[in-house]
């Protein structure tokens, strides 16, 4: 369901304090109420206060955690709202009330002892569904899996203080007004009621025959899946919330690589953030589970990234690793000095391979191979120029990253001239891609982000003005629906918002012969109905998962970005590119500096260059650089003959046969006196220091 205005509203800027602030004050006028006493005061406060307290944990979670961490959680703002209203009834009725309102006093804490039962029932149920191992495209059933309870009752403990304590605010209200006890004493014990339903509810989950199988039986059935299924290759990714990207650019090809594939990821939100794929996954967080994997048939792994946690699958002997990035650039972080942990560096093409030589990081030349970038496939070639009435430019600049480099991202310096200048131009329809990444580290690229989203906004709306008489077709965007609904209903994303992980291991078991390909064409369709969803002439900005970037270069005639990798993987396409300099460096050294850019025009920080770049772009013969990119792309992503995807999997079966061999080494130099890795690993988690 998506968010209302109100709710979009609450998110931003000075009003997420407007909520906090209203709670304060209904406590306040709740206190004057009580003390005075005056019913309507008593009843408009505590009305205004429990609808500011469901709309906080609706709409701004993390303010209430953040109300959490003073202290001031919603069981005790619940406990000070319900003795305030009894202080009322108390003030209200002066004398005779020892006895009716010590009755409501007990019910009241015999309700808040049942709702610590339900939470303690609630820990208690999680745990015994928080498997050392969780899967997809696995068939999990022996585990005895089973749906969640309601996620009222598992994780939302505020929200289910409040809704089960309603019938106590309301009859202590109704008994403010009327004065007779009677309906106080019912709505407390209708909550009682709740509460106690609730815990019986969590209880019966915890029956023998209702919990999933114990954290040995589960490792145990890994294991054996594992014999059973004899995985040979195999890639391995941790990280941030924000870096499934990374990972998901390699579905793919390791998806068409020889032998049986297999995931590994460390962190068990990562499993829902991978994108749709056939490929089995498994999330093992501990270090001493993970290592389990020197005893299966897997030989090698390849890396699109480096973390903390990437040195504790390194640790296995019987597994060769190969780095293969999630993209190259002439950054620093392209040649990284980690890359020596891997048995090879897996790199597109020449270019890459003398950026490790020139950087002296440690990375052997003999271990570095070249494979081109086989994910770039689905990037169509330059075909001249834009054949419609407007030229349609692709602005993705990259992130600030972690460096506080000012030439990594020049969304800062350079973003709001460069889309100011795109957008001056009556025939460019702007499409902006910015980095999932972009403010995570800088408040001022998130700030110059907005800023741009919002001119882009108003520039769409001020066109969309200029064709107010052209009316949308509607079976366009009935399409859209469509594919958009034929797409979910293929990938991993319904779920209801209850499930938890082993709810998803149930229900993503062994997918159906045939998804993948049902997925890639629905991907297919899906984008070619998204991109006639709107007029050729609309400005867009383009965030999430779809259309992924690949998608957005095959409808571009011009990318203007940073350097960074988006250029390298762009020069597939041949097209015309442009790279905003906000490094401080004269143009001649900021291309000596960075060899990706030599190939397409340098735009300073004002984005003057802007109108020559265009019309460059509209009439080729005018383009100096054409040449150069095909030169460029040669270097950088190597040969396209044999093709990346042939390069690739050669590596991995090479790799794959250096894996045997070392095999075949260890099985003669066995030394029974040597612990295994899986006692490293368990060492390792108990934290004890290996020596």
């Amino acid at each position: 369901m998506s968010a209302s205005p109100l709710s979009a509203r609450l998110r931003t800027g000075a009003a997420r304090l407007l909520l906090p602030t209203v709670l304060a004050l209904s406590f306040a006028v709740q206190a004057v109420g009580a003390l005075l006493p005056s019913v309507p005061v008593l009843v408009a406060a505590t009305v205004v206060g429990v609808t500011a307290d469901v709309a906080l944990h609706r709409w701004q979670r993390n303010m209430a955690a953040a109300l959490g961490r003073l202290h001031a959680t919603v069981f005790v703002r619940q406990v000070v709202r319900d003795l305030l209203l009894v202080a009322g009834l108390i003030r209200i009725e002066e004398q005779d009330y020892e006895t009716k309102y010590l009755a409501l006093i007990c019910g009241l804490l015999v309700f808040y002892a049942f709702h610590f039962a339900c939470q303690a029932a609630a820990v208690l149920v999680r745990r015994s569904r928080t498997l050392p191992v969780v899967t997809r495209n696995v068939d999990a059933s022996a585990l005895r899996l089973s749906t969640a309870p309601p996620a009222l009752l598992m994780r939302r403990s505020g929200q289910r203080l409040l809704m089960f304590g309603l019938p106590s605010t309301v009859g202590l209200l109704v008994t403010a007004v009327n004065g007779s006890a009677r309906w106080a004493a019912a709505g407390i014990a209708l909550s009682c009621v709740f509460a106690v339903v609730a815990v019986g509810m969590l209880l019966v989950r915890l029956r023998p025959g209702r919990r999933p199988v114990t954290s040995e039986q589960a490792l145990e059935w890994f294991e054996a899946w594992l014999a059973e299924y004899r995985p040979t290759v195999g890639m391995y990714f941790s990280g941030g919330t924000s870096s499934a990207y990374q990972a998901n650019m390699w579905l793919e090809p390791l998806a068409r690589l020889e032998g049986r594939p297999l995931i590994v990821l460390r962190e068990r939100f990562m499993v829902r953030k991978i994108a749709s794929t056939d490929i089995p996954i498994v999330c093992l967080p501990k270090v001493a589970d993970l290592m389990r994997l020197e005893q299966s048939t897997l030989k090698m792994l390849i890396h699109p990234s480096n973390s903390g946690k990437t040195s504790q699958v390194l640790r296995i002997p019987t597994i060769k690793h190969a780095f293969v990035n999630h993209g190259e650039s002439d950054k620093l972080s392209s040649c990284n000095p980690y890359a020596k942990a891997y048995d090879e560096v897996w790199v597109a093409g020449p270019a890459a391979r003398e950026r490790y030589a020139l950087a002296a990081v440690g990375v052997d030349d003999r271990d570095v191979v070249e494979i081109g970038r086989p994910q770039l496939d689905v990037i169509e070639p330059y075909r001249g120029a834009p054949a419609g009435a407007y030229t349609t430019v692709l602005y993705a600049p990259t992130w600030e990253g972690w460096d506080g480099n000012p030439g990594n991202t020049s969304v800062i310096e350079a973003g709001e001239n460069i889309v100011r200048a795109l957008l001056a131009d009556p025939g460019v329809r702007l499409l902006y891609k910015p980095h999932p990444l972009t403010g995570s580290v800088d408040p001022r690229a998130g700030a110059a982000n907005a800023r741009i989203k919002e001119m882009i906004r108003d520039a769409a709306a001020q066109r969309a003005a200029e064709h107010a008489d052209e009316r949308p077709d509607p079976s366009v965007a009935a399409e859209l629906a469509a594919r958009t609904a034929e797409l979910d209903q293929l990938t991993t994303s319904s779920f209801r918002s209850g499930a938890d992980d082993a709810e998803r291991m149930l229900l993503q078991g062994v997918p159906e012969a045939g998804r993948g390909a049902a997925v890639a064409a629905a991907t297919v369709a899906w984008e070619a109905a998204y991109w006639a969803s709107f007029p050729a002439w609309e400005h867009r900005i383009v965030t999430g998962a779809r259309p992924n970037v690949y998608a957005c270069f095959n409808v571009a005639d011009l990318l203007v970005s940073d350097v960074s990798s988006v250029i390298s993987d762009y020069l597939e396409s041949e097209k015309p590119y442009a790279v905003a300099n906000t490094s401080g460096l004269a143009e001649e050294d900021f291309r000596e500096t960075f060899p990706t850019v030599r190939a397409g025009a340098v735009l300073t920080p004002d984005a003057s260059g802007i109108p020559d770049l265009l019309e460059s772009v509209r009439n080729p013969e005018r383009d100096t650089y054409a040449g150069a990119r095909a030169e460029l792309k040669l270097h950088l992503l190597g040969p396209s003959d044999p093709p990346a995807v042939a390069r690739f999997n050669d590596a991995a079966r090479a790799l794959c046969a250096a894996a045997d061999e070392h095999r075949a080494g260890m099985a003669v130099r066995a030394l029974p006196a040597i612990p295994a890795q899986r006692d490293a690993g368990a060492a390792l988690d108990s934290g004890q220091v290996m020596g």
